[in-house]
Parts: structure tokens; sequence; C-alpha cells
């Protein structure tokens, strides 16, 4: 008997469902920062055992709009809630529920009873024992959810109780995928998504939201393990060009080399890596360039 099925990862932002689904598939396809908003299109993430597959939609944090790119990324969010076999809801370790979770348990009360829901407590590693069970209370009272697992994305704790518990509600079904595929995003998407988190990791709070990052060429050359890639990283004001090039390119280099180390590992190739910095007006405004920079 092989069991499948499709899993939305869903919850406000900076909760760790990148870190969780990084952590399941054992390799970083999503891009990870304590910057909200760092995951911007539904990214599916594929975990395979020898008679089980579990097919995981990773969708942006939801939360309200504030322009076109986050009318994308709520819509992203809120669509695969209806096209799952089980809904995982990750929260952290906050000890009241805010007006963000109380829109999302809204939202999953009225949507069919049927669907599972799994809760993820994340972030355990941050809370003392006894907090964790006044959590796991507040939790239950609820009665939305099928299982309650507390866990830290980050240590790896709890995870694989998260898939045995997968295990038990998805159904039977086909191999939908090849069983040492990990995700259905181009290796040009993965890269891009590298070279976005290390701007997003070393840039201060007012530089990432303003973030895209275009592939123009990447290439591997023949009868040599080398690839060369070059990047354009998509900024929305003149006045950040110079922070996210740096003084003497301090900033660019040091993106660079961070994202190529990552972008190495991943192709298992060496990497020349070439970025430059363009200025895009109010990107985030046109639909046009929402499309270009892949939000579609």
């Amino acid at each position: 008997m092989f069991k499948s099925g499709f899993i939305t990862i869903i919850g406000r932002p900076n909760v760790g469902k990148s870190t969780l689904l990084n952590q399941v598939v054992g390799q970083k396809i999503s891009a990870i920062s304590n910057k909200p908003q760092t995951t911007r299109n539904k990214i599916t993430f594929i975990y395979t055992e020898e008679d089980f597959q579990a097919v995981f939609l990773d969708t942006p944090g939801i939360q309200s709009p504030k322009n076109k790119l986050g009318d994308y990324m709520l819509k992203t969010s809120e669509s695969t809630l209806n096209e799952v076999d089980v809904i995982t809801y990750i929260v952290d370790c906050s000890t009241t529920i805010g007006k963000l979770d109380s829109y999302i348990i809204k939202t999953l009360k009225e949507i069919n009873i049927k669907t599972p829901i799994v809760l993820l407590i994340n972030k355990i590693d941050e809370i003392q024992k006894g907090n964790l069970f006044e959590l796991i209370e507040m939790y239950s009272n609820l009665n939305l959810f099928k299982e309650i697992i507390p866990i830290s994305a980050l240590k790896n704790d709890g995870v694989k109780d998260y898939i045995e518990v997968l295990r038990k509600y998805l159904p039977e079904g086909p191999q939908y995928y090849p069983e040492d595929l990990v995700t259905d995003q181009p290796e040009k998407f993965i890269v891009a998504e590298l070279i976005r988190e290390k701007a997003l990791r070393n840039l201060s709070e007012e530089v990432p939201h303003g973030i895209a990052v275009s592939i123009e060429k990447m290439k591997y050359r023949e009868n040599k393990e080398i690839c060369d890639i070059e990047a354009n990283i998509y900024i929305e004001r003149e006045s950040h060009k110079k922070i996210v090039i740096g003084k003497n390119g301090d900033m660019i280099k040091k993106i660079g080399t961070q994202a190529r180390i990552e972008i190495e590992n991943l192709l298992d190739y060496r990497v020349n890596l070439k970025l430059w910095v363009k200025v895009e007006k109010n990107w985030r405004e046109k639909e046009i360039k929402l499309k270009n920079f892949g939000y579609q």
C-alpha cells in the first residue's frame, strides 16, 4: 500500500515554514531569514520514502497586503486551502493568539471541515516546558486541530513525529514525483532564492522588501565542472543602490561570496557568480514586473 498526498503549510510571517520544509527534504530550497515575507511564491517540496510520498506547498506568510505583490502573496496562501489532503498550520511560542493568527483560525474554521488540520507549535527551544503545556491546552480548546505537535524546525526536533502524523492522515495514492526529486522548481529559481536570502540576511531593514533577483545567465562550461551565473539584484530606490553595493563594493561582494558557497553545494559544481544591482522603481506595484520576476 502506497500513501501519498498534498499538504499546505500556512502561518503568519516568520514562524519557520521554510525552515521546517528545508529540514524535511534535507536541502535548502526556499530562502530563510528573520525578515517577514521572505517566502513570496508557492514552492513545492517533495518528501519520499519506500511506501510514502508527501508533497508540501510552502506559501507566503498570511498578512494584510500593502501592494500588488502583497495581494499576490495572500491569494497564493489562501488558494491552497481547498487543494490539499492535509493543512499544516504553524505558530510560534507566543503565549497569546494575536490578530493575524485569529484571522487565520477564523479562515480555517470556514473551510471544508473534512480536511484534517495539523498544528505545529514551533520554536519550542525558546520556551519552558510548563509554558508549552499551557500553549497546547490553549490551542486544544479551539477544537480545530486533529493533532498538535511541538517542534523546533531549527533544531530538527519533532520533525520525524510530524512526518509520521502525515503518514497517518494521507490517503492511498500514486507516487507523483520521482523518488530523488525534492522540488519541482527549476535550478534557476533556487539559485535566485539563495542570492535573495543572502541579500535579506545582510541588508538593513528598509531595503529587503524591495529586492528581487533575476538570473540572466546560467551556463555549464563544456568539459569543466564550472557553472557561470550572472544575476541582477533589483531594488526600488536609487538611494538603496549604494547600500546594496556597499563601500568599495564590500556588501555586494559579501552577498555574492555567501551565495556562491551555497549554490556550489546545491549544484555540486564550482560557480563563477557575477552580480549587478539595478533600480526598478515601484516594481511591487507593476503587474508586468511581478510576472517577469516569477510572481504569477
